[in-house]
């Protein structure tokens, strides 16, 4: 009732937050004719002014979405509706954070890419670092890099920011749809740290500060200024929040937590280093003032870093798919292995966009990344001792699995079967004995934190079942 109520304010709120957009939308637009017509100061401080206070509405918005989203779990928790909800907040606000993200990881690749490929040498003008012709969709661009800023800003000038802000807030929102609202089922695993469910939601939020500080840090240092040095101490401290995560949440979570640790560094050097160098620039350039460009190659700097984050981020984002990896009896150090061969990756396609001609990265890379799959491939299984019949593993799902897999699902957590997986009939069992495999046998990841206490004997007697032939009969 009190939820029921709770939500209706917040989509009055939300509604009227909407309307004030438009609102000020029009007094923008408005002021910005009136300052092309007369060219007062006073009605370019007013744009300004108009655009800052559209910033905070639109953070509002999101804050409001994400308060209706909490409210809408607390109102169908323990309900009929619970799961079915839960699968739709799901659904909108993964499809919103990919979405978001595509835009900001696009516009990463891209800038990067035209930092590598600017011409800086053939017919340059001396207030110019560079220029680039390029073709795309049908049409001719031409793109021109000052060295610190042009004589007069233009009236009509982009600002890359809100992609990085709405791809960690709806990620972040994510976090707590996946694996805050039910911490205990999905974040904690009582095998590795029995801790309280709140108590692993704020180690989760604390670390993300803690890492900021310490990169933040390291990034005020003389060390950020060598890079090789600097990536080196960056991995080592990467590989050091891989490990911890593992100790205390289940791996699966561990693995977003790093990813979402890094997508809280790349967001921080946007809004905190970033955007603000982009403001002072600006600001001197209308007031005609010189800028100290160091100001500007530190946040080019940042920027570089973030496009280094990408490729390991990215693979957090599809690791959940993959159980050989956070299934692994080590995962941080498959973790590890990977954000570094990817990272390398990335470091390969760069040089390779400025030109420089390189035999050992790319290599190296594939060698780094293969040698995940080899440590993260399955072990040689012990020998089977006679033959495993299907009653006796039906006996064994039934027990261990349908609390969760099925129809009617009787788990506290789950009223609809996960991601549709169902073990209600043998042809069902049959069916998914690939995955059964996978994920019961192979890397021990479900039941998932082993929640209804499957022992080693019952999985390797599902292994021999299927080793066998997988008989029915």
């Amino acid at each position: 009732m009190i939820s029921g109520f709770l939500i209706a304010v917040l989509v009055g709120i939300l509604v009227m937050l909407v309307v004030m957009t438009y609102y000020l939308h029009t007094i923008k637009k408005h002021h910005v004719e009136e300052f092309e017509a007369e060219g007062k100061p006073e009605q370019e401080e007013q744009v300004e002014k108009v655009s800052l206070i559209r910033g905070f509405i639109y953070a509002a918005i999101i804050l409001t979405v994400i308060t209706m989203i909490a409210a809408l779990y607390f109102g169908v928790k323990g309900t009929i509706y619970e799961g079915h909800v839960m699968e739709w907040m799901n659904i909108v606000v993964r499809l919103l954070h990919i979405t978001f993200g595509i835009a900001w990881i696009g516009a990463s690749f891209y800038f990067v890419f035209l930092e590598n490929a600017l011409n800086r040498t053939k017919d340059v003008r001396e207030e110019l670092a560079g220029n680039l012709w390029a073709v795309h969709g049908g049409g001719f661009y031409y793109v021109e890099k000052y060295k610190v800023a042009p004589k007069e800003i233009p009236k009509d000038l982009h600002w890359f920011k809100y992609e990085a802000y709405f791809t960690w807030l709806s990620g972040f929102t994510l976090l707590f749809v996946v694996y805050y609202f039910n911490a205990s089922a999905m974040l904690i695993d009582k095998n590795i740290l029995n801790i309280p469910a709140w108590e692993g939601v704020l180690i989760g939020i604390g670390s993300f500060v803690v890492a900021w500080g310490i990169y933040a840090t390291l990034c005020r240092t003389p060390l950020v200024k060598k890079g090789v040095w600097f990536a080196l101490i960056g991995f080592l401290l990467c590989t050091g929040f891989a490990y911890f995560y593992t100790q205390v949440f289940n791996s699966r979570a561990a693995y977003i937590h790093l990813g979402a640790m890094l997508g809280t560094l790349m967001v921080g050097n946007v809004f905190f280093i970033i955007i603000p160098a982009q403001k002072a620039m600006v600001k001197a350039a209308k007031e005609g003032k010189w800028l100290n460009p160091e100001l500007g190659k530190h946040a080019g700097l940042r920027s570089l870093h973030n496009n280094y984050f990408t490729l390991p981020v990215l693979f957090v984002m599809i690791s959940n798919h993959f159980p050989s990896t956070f299934g692994n009896e080590h995962p941080w150090l498959v973790l590890a292995i990977i954000s570094l061969g990817a990272a390398g990756v990335k470091h390969y396609l760069n040089l390779k966009e400025k030109g420089v001609l390189t035999y050992w990265v790319m290599p190296i890379s594939v060698l780094i990344l293969l040698s995940a799959a080899y440590i993260s491939s399955p072990q040689k299984e012990g020998e089977c001792k006679g033959e495993v019949s299907f009653e006796e593993v039906n006996k064994i799902v039934q027990k261990r699995c349908v609390a969760c897999h099925s129809s009617h699902p009787t788990d506290d957590v789950y009223q609809a079967a996960p991601n549709g997986v169902m073990y209600d009939t043998p042809e069902q069992i049959y069916k998914l004995k690939d995955k059964i495999m996978q994920r019961v046998v192979i890397t021990k990841t479900m039941p998932q934190n082993n929640k209804t206490n499957i022992t080693q004997k019952e999985r390797d007697m599902i292994g021999c079942w299927i080793n066998q032939g997988a008989h029915l009969k």
